[in-house]
């Protein structure tokens, strides 16, 4: 009986420590780490660090993010890869994650398979813009017979290439049949800032990053990507309203668990982020930038980066685009 007694008191105790194991999370004066892969001030940040700092509040804990920009985020990510997975790191990233594997070649890591997909913290759709003066008219359906009137007279700009506005205008070009030169840049600042003086003719950017220039007038607006018009821009039209079907795109931003997180720490940081998310001042934010957030389940979001995976390879190996 003593034995036994010994044995219960034994198990017990394992029991209990698992628990605390598991509520301790987030431990006190222990800060939490999302490494962001990009540069500071991107986009990536925009969203990642209210959203970090919204989650601090409800953990009652620090949060730090770490800016490891480099190679289009896949350094930051094959870092964060080898991280210990115990709740302490976690990984910011964007569509641009689902564009890499078929950009860079031997990638140290997997993004499906060492890292498990938390939310969507953010989409915004893209929009078509033009420099007022480079087209006798300045609507999709003219815009489009115009360059192919004129195959190779007209260009775009993008944020460098094997970026999300790159492989847009590259999408754009293939299913119209089109030859439009990709003029790339490194970042959004100079591409905007070309297009606006006339450098380059039109961009495939997010409707965050060109929303300022639309409202000054220093850009047309000729149609978003998206299945809606945008709040923001209620006189925009969609794509698929002006004939273009199957033209949805937008620049996604997403949080990551290093694969083998405890499923307790997961699913507790993953109701987190839906509480931050609907949080008054996030969706407030959110708004501001013409940014929305898709419902979609853990299981959903896991297929849905997958299919990302799949289409981007396939432009990218129809278009031949490539990082040099």
């Amino acid at each position: 009986m003593i034995r036994n007694l010994l044995i219960l008191a034994f198990t017990s105790l394992i029991s209990l420590m698992a628990v605390a194991q598991t509520t301790s999370w987030p431990a006190p004066n222990r800060p939490i780490t999302f490494i962001n892969p990009f540069p500071p001030g991107g986009a990536v940040d925009a969203f990642g660090r209210p959203l970090a700092k919204q989650l601090s509040v409800q953990l009652n804990d620090s949060i730090v993010v770490d800016n490891r920009g480099g190679a289009g985020g896949t350094v930051g990510a094959a870092a964060a890869a080898k991280m210990t997975p115990d709740g302490y790191t976690w990984l910011l990233g964007a569509v641009h994650h689902s564009i890499a594997p078929s950009m860079y070649q031997n990638l140290s890591y997997d993004i499906t398979k060492d890292f498990e997909p938390i939310a969507i913290i953010g989409s915004v759709p893209h929009v078509i813009v033009v420099n007022p003066t480079k087209f006798p008219k300045n609507d999709l359906k003219s815009i489009i017979e115009e360059i192919r009137k004129y195959p190779g007279k007209y260009n775009y700009a993008s944020t460098g290439n094997g970026t999300s506005q790159h492989l847009t205008g590259e999408l754009f070009k293939i299913q119209n049949k089109l030859f439009i030169t990709h003029i790339p840049y490194r970042g959004t600042g100079p591409a905007l800032q070309d297009l606006v003086a006339g450098q380059v003719d039109m961009m495939f950017d997010t409707l965050a990053g060109a929303a300022p220039f639309i409202k000054s007038g220093q850009l047309i607006a000729v149609a978003v990507a998206s299945n809606q018009r945008s709040p923001a821009f209620p006189n925009v039209p969609t794509a698929q309203e002006l004939g273009i079907s199957n033209f949805v795109v937008s620049s996604w931003y997403a949080m990551w668990a290093i694969k083998g997180t405890p499923k307790e720490i997961v699913d507790k940081m993953s109701a987190e982020v839906q509480i931050a998310l609907a949080s008054p001042e996030i969706k407030e934010r959110w708004a501001g930038m013409g940014a929305s957030v898709p419902k979609m389940t853990r299981s959903e979001l896991n297929t849905f980066i997958n299919q990302e995976i799949i289409r981007w390879s396939e432009v990218v190996k129809k278009s031949g685009a490539k990082l040099d």
